[in-house]
């Protein structure tokens, strides 16, 4: 029976938001457990890499260049920012180095779809990606509802909340609904200058492949991102029906959130007590931080 009802949870989550699929693997271990623990470890992994690869169908090169022109600066200095913030803080709480380092990540560029891609690369646990998911969506949920009463209330223009949301909002859906219920404007904005934002995946998990290696041993070089890159190449310049490249996207994020669900299912009561509320503090500390310095900065930049 909990079979049963293991699989067709795993086949629901393809239909919801990715945050609600990764709560319901963490209800799903820690109500009922979970019956498939080695496959749902195996399958996790390759999943992750081959939705992230998908996803790059979705990009255009020249467009996601072209669109973050305004809020390239802005984008460099709070990616690089924060990810220097987020690892100093980290090591300063006594936060495990890799969980720090995803929350971090998720964090700076683009919350979940992030960490699905530099988790893998840097070799992180279940544990320490289950709580950084969390972490990472319960704020970014949080963060959908607060920010647009926030920039009425303090009187913020369409281009300084584009600004404020495509850089202190992690997701990129939430940031599109903080946009999009801020104004027409405040949509764009926040749209293009967060897709800059998330081409940083690229040479971040290049960067954390070199970091995160061993002693000993070769480089890993993480092929599955250098296949992202190939999949927004091949986007950019061939004329692929937007049809099939819609159908590609649409399946890599249906897979993410199935994923997700298999890697919540990897937490458990213990593993949380392993893993500590460090990472859950470090993450509103950061998120804190590069709220309120992007808010300042954002009001200056208008």
């Amino acid at each position: 029976m909990l079979k049963i009802v293991f699989i067709a949870l795993l086949a629901l989550s393809a239909f919801l938001s990715p945050a609600l699929s990764l709560l319901m693997g963490i209800v799903m271990a820690l109500v009922l457990g979970n019956p498939f623990p080695l496959f749902s470890k195996k399958a996790s992994k390759k999943a992750l890499q081959v939705s992230v690869v998908g996803l790059g169908f979705g990009m255009n090169l020249f467009e996601s260049l072209a669109a973050g022109k305004q809020g390239m600066l802005f984008t460099i200095v709070s990616v690089v920012g924060v990810m220097c913030i987020g690892v100093l803080i980290g090591k300063w709480m006594k936060v495990n180095r890799k969980s720090a380092y995803l929350i971090a990540t998720g964090t700076a560029i683009c919350g979940g779809s992030a960490i699905a891609a530099v988790g893998p690369v840097i070799d992180a646990d279940d544990d320490q990606m289950s709580m950084s998911l969390a972490t990472i969506f319960i704020l970014n949920a949080i963060a959908l509802f607060v920010f647009p009463p926030i920039g009425r209330w303090i009187g913020l223009s369409q281009e300084q909340f584009g600004l404020w949301a495509a850089i202190a909002i992690h997701d990129t859906s939430s940031v599109v609904g903080a946009g999009a219920a801020y104004g027409e404007e405040a949509l764009q904005i926040a749209t293009t200058v967060k897709l800059t934002r998330a081409l940083w995946i690229i040479p971040l998990a290049l960067v954390s492949s070199l970091i995160f290696r061993a002693k000993g041993k070769k480089v890993s070089i993480p092929w599955f991102i250098l296949l992202f890159v190939l999949a927004m190449v091949l986007n950019t310049f061939l004329p692929i029906p937007s049809a099939a490249t819609g159908l590609i996207v649409m399946l890599s994020r249906k897979l993410l959130c199935m994923t997700l669900f298999l890697i919540g299912c990897g937490l458990s009561l213990s593993s949380i007590k392993k893993v500590g509320a460090r990472p859950l503090a470090l993450g509103m500390l950061l998120w804190i931080v590069i709220s309120i310095s992007t808010l300042a900065v954002a009001c200056l930049l208008s």
